[in-house]
């Protein structure tokens, strides 16, 4: 009911079009072919890189257009570079062309006019976007997109255990602190603010709280302590069962995985519900590995690229937006082999030929289908991860 009454207010507020216009596309990619689209874009997973370079290579080859990947540790670092721009004045020839972003970091850009457009919605592919079937195409950690950025992928929190070592893993978070005090030491999770490690805090928060409500309204608006609460007190009843007795924290989730290929811990999870395939696939996680999804279900989101206000190649960076949301691009990020990120667009309209790429995946061992994942529970409001963030900190942070 929420995002019907979102998605009704933000097609009534919906502005016109900014320059270069979308709506001419012939003349967009005109304008694109010989640009060089700086994409900031984190760059901490070896697979999630390889397929921006195949992007790049793509984007040369059709378009003309030369992608470089910006690799960077935290968006919000990026997020500051724009802000700053605008604050000395700098309206075009900006430093950043498109950005991976979702959540608190859309909503800050938002927020403070950071953002181009609206033009996502007016390129050809936004034809093949699964509106119906994935209404957070539309929403931001429940902030109307409108326009102003171009969905790409979808994920969820799925574990994966070693079957071999736990044949029966929790299925709640009630039955994860069960298992930790059981097998002290096999389990961990990152460091906030590591995006992982944040949705671990909000996957547990949505579980235990009595009422969800007041998490998908603004948390200034909310009684934080009182709503919280039940985090802190889980959290404290867990972490002297973690890894290293929740002295020390992995730094991301590609380090849990390499901890859960050393053997350190028995179970781990992913915003990557095909993780666990591609690593056994690719040797690095034993084939004795399962994914699974708690019974409650858990949290999905959509992420996206937008363009900054003062990009300097606004039109090449529609044209890779675009090239993102093809049947072709949306298969191969697809595949567990090459990433196993999920797609957007609505795959059971596409023409037989186009189906055939997705139905030509081998998901291989360990990995979840669509209807395996069970409800995806919506992303809380994004005020909430500041503070959930700065709360952990003072808790747990480095010298508690």
């Amino acid at each position: 009911m929420r995002l019907a009454v979102l998605a009704a207010a933000a097609t009534l507020a919906a502005p016109a079009f900014a320059s270069p216009d979308p709506a001419d596309w012939p003349a967009v990619l005109a304008e694109a072919r010989g640009q060089t689209v700086y994409w900031h874009a984190w760059g901490g997973s070896p697979e999630v890189n390889d397929y921006i370079a195949w992007v790049g290579r793509e984007m040369a080859a059709r378009h003309g257009v030369r992608v470089e990947h910006v690799k960077v540790a935290d968006i919000s670092e990026t997020v500051s570079r724009v802000l700053a721009e605008k604050g000395a004045g700098r309206e075009t020839g900006g430093a950043v062309d498109l950005m991976w972003i979702n959540g608190e970091n859309f909503a800050a850009m938002k927020r403070n006019d950071l953002l181009f457009g609206p033009w996502a919605e007016a390129t050809p592919n936004w034809a093949l976007v699964d509106v119906e079937g994935v209404p957070g195409v539309r929403f931001d950690f429940t902030v109307p997109t409108e326009g102003l950025e171009s969905p790409w992928g979808k994920a969820q929190i799925v574990f994966f255990h070693d079957a071999a070592r736990m044949p029966e893993p929790p299925r709640s978070m009630i039955a994860l602190l069960a298992t930790a005090e059981a097998n002290p030491g096999r389990f961990a999770y990152p460091a906030p603010p590591d995006f992982t490690g944040t949705t671990f805090l909000k996957q547990a928060l949505l579980e235990l709280v009595e009422d969800a409500a007041p998490l998908f309204g603004p948390a200034e608006e909310a009684d934080f302590a009182g709503t919280t609460a039940p985090l802190w007190a889980f959290l404290d009843a867990l972490h002297p069962h973690l890894w290293r007795r929740g002295a020390a924290w992995p730094a991301s989730g590609p380090q849990l995985r390499s901890m859960m290929a050393d053997g350190e811990i028995d179970l781990a999870f992913s915003f990557n519900p095909n993780e666990a395939a591609l690593a056994i696939a690719t040797g690095l996680l034993p084939d004795t590995v399962r994914a699974y999804v708690f019974d409650g279900g858990s949290i999905g989101n959509v992420h996206f690229v937008a363009i900054p206000f003062n990009a300097s190649a606004k039109a090449g960076a529609m044209a890779t937006a675009d090239f993102l949301l093809s049947p072709e691009a949306q298969a191969r990020k697809a595949d567990p082999a090459v990433w196993g990120d999920g797609p957007v667009i609505a795959v059971d309209a596409l023409p037989p030929e186009d189906r055939a790429l997705f139905d030509a995946i081998d998901f291989g061992v360990g990995a979840l289908g669509p209807a395996d994942l069970g409800p995806a529970l919506p992303e809380p409001h994004p005020s909430w991860v500041r503070l959930l963030e700065a709360e952990w900190a003072r808790r747990y942070g480095a010298g508690r």
